[in-house]
């Protein structure tokens, strides 16, 4: 978001009020506060009519700093926030102060304050300048009658930007303006399903900025030497993580937010869905998975997409039974073949649906501002909202998930939750711009909650599309609406790439892409994606994902895919365990592992699988690949070929192989690999 034109201007219709000079400086054993005033003070009449804005500082957890910048401390806070740690304290912060400036030390990370003079602030990082909120980079403003305050931290040159959630345009943010905003915009836009106000530096820090409705982002585009974010209101609320790398960061960031849970060994196998609008019934599942299993494939989950219901009334949590006679008859001849089962399901309550009347009786439902119940035919006729912040309502939805999980169901695909509405009134009262992004936060945790209780930790898992902070304690979490093409592999690479660098330890992505449908090349470049990606579903729109509808040999190049993804399981428990102890994601950019090497910081076409093993996806025709190996001793997975030669390399490659290289350097993970694989000497 924009207020100023240029240096010297302020946007027209903008008002912009800046702390000019600190007032006061207040140093706590374990706090900090300066008082920053509009004016510049020169005699007594500069004390009239102005301004004042606070900047408060302390730390949560050592090489964490919180700031909180507010104007008018009468406001009443509103709801919801993250569902952080505040009750996390630093035994270790220190504070001090001389004749010029007053710091808070957390760890190596400090903040350095003007006891008096012209309002600035700056963060060291082992007494290193790590960024810093200089002249007019705090700012309040007032645009077609909204108050909005902003920030904006200094970018070091060549510094580079990531994350903000799974963003599918350039993985490098620098240059982008964003807006931390749920959409269901498909990924071949600027939208995203999963919108995080987080991101990570090249100068291995973290920045949380702590408001769950919409932050507008500015990344070195609005001043081109700054991130600026700024929400509505009257305050703003931020962390800093200060590292010293993006690892650690990360680390920080999910000690306060959350980590993810431990998953079950069944989620990382082949998942196989009836894909959307396809017409299936028990027949033609039990038909499909026994020719998989025939062909040497074997599904790990079967997945029921929409029409496992009625048409017309999603959701109602009942069985079609004009497909579907005997689902409990069904489900227990899935579970005969060892075969996990997953449902489709939506927050989203159909007037049709048998539940609309029921949820409307009792007040389960979002209203609008009237104290109507607020409908809108998208999606399905007459649509409502569940509204999760009345618990009433949240154990109303649970419950009818229950009765599928007492059934046989094993895991839900929580699809949706991107689209809430902002006129509406909710059970707590929480202000519906807050809200929008968080409604995910609480559907997702009811449902993962609900699943922990019935199937016991370690067993809970979900599909699900649309997240905020807080999320990746409840994964997985998948791509969304892709396409049947090259480029929308690509994209969907990105998206994963900045999730991870969000927060977000497992991802997933619909193999050959869920609108249209895929070649028979494309379809076998994109299962060795798919299976060296953590979880792996043949999903699609309007058509099924066997291998047999491609060609013969796409069936020999799953099966191989799949059998080498089963391989790697005690390589990719260790990885797991390392998304769940540190928020590390198991598909990481390749600067996440390799930050000092300063062609990493680019690249997003390639990944490390854990921090030993290197995949360089085919996204040509052709079969060509450019990969980068960094500095090291490399192995080739398949060949057993060694080389130190660092640098771009390139290669042609049938279906059955792509550039995967293993880092002899990265000792246990090595080891793992080399006795699981039997990888040649």
């Amino acid at each position: 978001m924009k207020f100023e034109e240029g240096q010297w201007r302020i946007l027209p219709g903008t008002e912009a009020i800046y702390p000019a000079t600190v007032t006061d400086c207040v140093v706590e054993p374990d706090a900090l506060t300066i008082t920053g005033y509009d004016h510049v003070i020169k005699d007594r009449n500069d004390y009239l009519h102005g301004t004042i804005i606070t900047a408060r500082f302390s730390s949560p957890a050592p090489n964490v700093i919180r700031v909180q910048l507010t104007h008018f401390k009468g406001r009443r806070d509103k709801q919801p926030v993250f569902d952080l740690d505040y009750a996390a304290t630093n035994q270790a912060v220190t504070t001090g102060q001389n004749e010029h400036q007053a710091w808070l030390k957390s760890g190596n990370l400090t903040v350095c304050v003007p006891t008096q003079g012209a309002w600035r602030y700056d963060f060291q990082r082992d007494g290193e300048r790590l960024t810093e909120s200089d002249s007019h980079a705090v700012g309040l403003f007032t645009q077609n009658g909204q108050t909005y305050i902003r920030e904006q931290l200094s970018i070091l040159a060549g510094e580079t930007i990531y994350g903000l959630g799974e963003r599918f345009g350039p993985f490098v943010k620098n240059g982008q303006m964003i807006d931390s905003w749920n959409e269901d915009g498909g990924t071949n836009s600027e939208y995203a399903y999963k919108s995080i106000p987080f991101y990570l530096t090249s100068q291995g820090y973290g920045v949380l900025v702590n408001h769950p409705g919409k932050v507008a982002f500015e990344v070195g585009s609005h001043h081109v030497s700054r991130v600026q974010f700024s929400v509505g209101g009257h305050s703003l609320d931020y962390y800093i993580f200060g590292g010293p790398t993006a690892k650690d960061a990360l680390d920080q960031y999910t000690a306060l937010s959350g980590r993810p849970a431990t998953l079950p060994d069944w989620s990382f196998g082949l998942w196989l869905t009836t894909s959307f609008t396809t017409n299936y019934d028990e027949e033609t599942i039990l038909a499909n998975i026994d020719h998989m299993e025939e062909l040497g494939i074997p599904i790990r989950v079967f997945h029921f997409d929409c029409f496992w219901m009625r048409e017309l009334t999603w959701c109602s949590f009942l069985w079609d039974k004009r497909m579907f006679p005997d689902p409990a008859g069904m489900l227990r001849k899935l579970r005969d073949k060892g075969i996990k089962v997953c449902m489709w399901i939506n927050p989203y309550i159909a007037e049709p649906s048998p539940l609309f009347a029921e949820g409307q009786q009792h007040g389960y439902l979002l209203h609008d501002r009237d104290g109507n119940v607020y409908q809108v035919d998208h999606w399905q006729p007459g649509l409502a909202f569940v509204d999760f912040t009345n618990p009433a309502a949240r154990a109303w939805y649970a419950g009818k998930l229950k009765d599928l999980l007492d059934m046989g169901v094993d895991a839900f695909k929580t699809d949706f939750g991107e689209r809430i509405p902002t006129e509406v009134r909710y059970y707590d009262d929480s202000d519906p711009e807050r809200m929008h992004n968080y409604y995910t936060y609480l559907y997702n945790q009811t449902v993962f909650e609900l699943l922990e209780t019935v199937k016991g930790q370690g067993q809970a898992v979900l599909f699900a599309r649309s997240a905020t902070v807080g999320n990746q304690k409840y994964p997985v979490h998948w791509g969304g609406d892709n396409s049947s093409t090259y480029e929308s592999m690509a994209e969907t690479l990105r998206g994963g790439l900045s999730l991870g660098l969000s927060g977000y330890g497992y991802w997933s992505h619909d193999i050959s892409g869920f609108n249209g449908t895929a070649t028979a090349d494309l379809y076998k470049r994109w299962v060795a994606f798919g299976l060296l990606s953590s979880h792996s579903r043949l999903h699609g729109n309007t058509s099924v994902r066997m291998p047999w509808l491609f060609d013969d040999e796409s069936v020999d190049v799953l099966r191989f895919f799949n059998q080498l993804k089963n391989q790697l399981m005690p390589y990719l428990r260790a990885v797991a365990k390392e998304a769940h102890d540190h928020g590390w994601p198991i598909l990481r950019a390749m600067t996440l592992e390799f930050p000092d090497d300063l062609t990493c910081r680019t690249i997003d076409m390639q990944y490390m699988l854990g921090s030993a093993l290197l995949v360089a996806p085919v996204f040509s025709p052709r079969g060509e690949v450019n990969y980068y190996l960094p500095a090291g001793e490399w192995r080739n997975l398949f060949t057993g070929e060694v080389t130190t030669q660092a640098g771009w390399h390139k290669g042609k490659y049938d279906y059955f192989s792509l550039p995967l290289w293993v880092n002899v350097a990265r000792g246990d993970q090595w080891e793992c690999l080399k006795a699981t694989l039997q990888i040649k000497n």
